[in-house]
């Protein structure tokens, strides 16, 4: 899970300063000249020259998905603007697992020592019974072996200033916060990019209403103690489930389900019994940087990401997961490199088919992965416990 809200979807959030209110300014083509007004600007680097023939690209949605294919396209050279419905980017500081087929999207990308410069690797956590009996470890060490590398963690804040740093260096990208989109339909670009959440407007402009954003049932709680411990991964309960990560030097990222918890007292008093330091995290955790959200996910899921020859929806606007693999992230990065290194090997020209390619590469992959998180989910909270340890303690390690 690893603390991300990936649905975009708290109920409850206390969010820090913004990340730059305003917009940022540059060569914006086009690009989204019937969208309204910007709420103020925020200028990067001058920016580079247009490729011929190459076009403008309207990407809604200012998230990890959005600015890093707004990177991909600036280096394509397009012209992108960037659609924001916030007046300022959310600074909450949870932790974002990264797997290594992620790392190396970053890479293409151009940002992947960016991300090393920040991030810690994810090493030695276990799957815990409440009492603490270890009952399996959790695969890190088999995907580092396979990857060459470990899966890392980085705190959200760090990944989007990383994201943010790049668009100012490419220059040519125009970020308006403060600019919820109602007709995309109406944007004037060759390429329009959803990566505008669960509730996304892209998504129902040209899918309609059939998938859409499901509540499963359940709220979870996620935030950061300022200190660190030695022991990561989750303890699964009865309907309950808690987990931490490390995040950066002197802080934990820590996360949890209960069934019914409304108040930060209700949630710690179930936790109460369990073992070191689950009941101390949140004693220390600050109750206003907690953060309260409802899990859902897109269902059913969708026939196509692309439509009409020009839209592409990435993310959550496309596959929306429940948290449990901690891929919400990762797929959306994967979907951002997969669809601009589509956009930027057909040429001009060669718009409907790169869309198509996107399409073949990562539907059903993001599908499946969305798929195993809603079914882990249920495994996890599942109202036979007994089974569930006595299967998990059969995994290997």
């Amino acid at each position: 899970m690893n603390g991300e809200t990936a649905d975009g979807s708290r109920t409850g959030a206390k969010s820090g300063a913004g990340a730059g209110a305003g917009a940022r300014t540059g060569a914006g083509g086009r690009a989204g000249a019937r969208t309204g007004s910007e709420t103020g600007t925020r200028t990067g680097a001058p920016p580079g020259p247009a490729r011929p023939g190459v076009g403008a690209a309207v990407v809604a949605g200012a998230g990890v998905g959005g600015l890093a294919t707004a990177i991909g396209l600036r280096r394509a050279g397009w012209t992108v603007t960037v659609l924001e419905r916030r007046a300022a980017l959310e600074r909450y500081g949870t932790a974002f697992g990264i797997h290594p087929t992620a790392q190396t999207a970053l890479d293409r990308l151009g940002l992947g020592d960016a991300l090393r410069a920040r991030a810690v690797p994810y090493r030695d956590a276990r799957i815990r019974r409440p009492d603490g009996t270890v009952l399996a470890a959790l695969p890190l060490e088999r995907i580092e072996r396979r990857a060459g590398r470990p899966e890392l963690l980085i705190s959200r804040p760090y990944l989007i200033d990383a994201l943010l740093a790049e668009l100012d260096r490419l220059g040519g990208v125009r970020i308006g916060y403060g600019r919820p989109l109602t007709d995309s339909r109406a944007l004037d670009a060759d390429l329009v990019v959803g990566a505008d959440g669960i509730n996304s407007v892209v998504r129902t402009a040209y899918f309609g209403t059939r998938s859409g954003p499901r509540p499963i049932g359940t709220v979870a709680w996620i935030g950061t103690a300022g200190f660190e411990t030695a022991v990561h991964g989750e303890t699964w309960g009865d309907g309950r489930f808690f987990g931490m990560t490390p995040v950066e030097p002197g802080r934990t990222n820590w996360y949890a389900t209960v069934p019914a918890a409304t108040t930060v007292r209700e949630v710690r008093e179930a936790f109460a019994g369990w073992h070191d330091p689950v009941p101390r995290i949140l004693a220390e955790t600050d109750p206003a940087t907690w953060i309260r959200y409802e899990i859902r996910h897109l269902h059913p899921a969708l026939p196509s990401f692309v439509a009409d020859g020009r839209v592409a929806l990435i993310g959550d606007a496309a596959h929306a997961m429940t948290p449990n693999l901690g891929q919400g992230a990762c797929t959306a990065l994967l979907d951002a490199e997969a669809l601009t290194r589509a956009v930027a090997a057909a040429g001009p020209g060669g718009l409907p088919g790169a869309l198509r390619v996107y399409d073949a590469e990562r539907r059903r992959s993001a599908q499946r992965v969305a798929l195993c998180s809603r079914t882990l989910h249920r495994f996890m909270t599942g109202c036979r416990p007994a089974l569930r340890d006595a299967l998990v303690a059969l995994l290997p390690g």
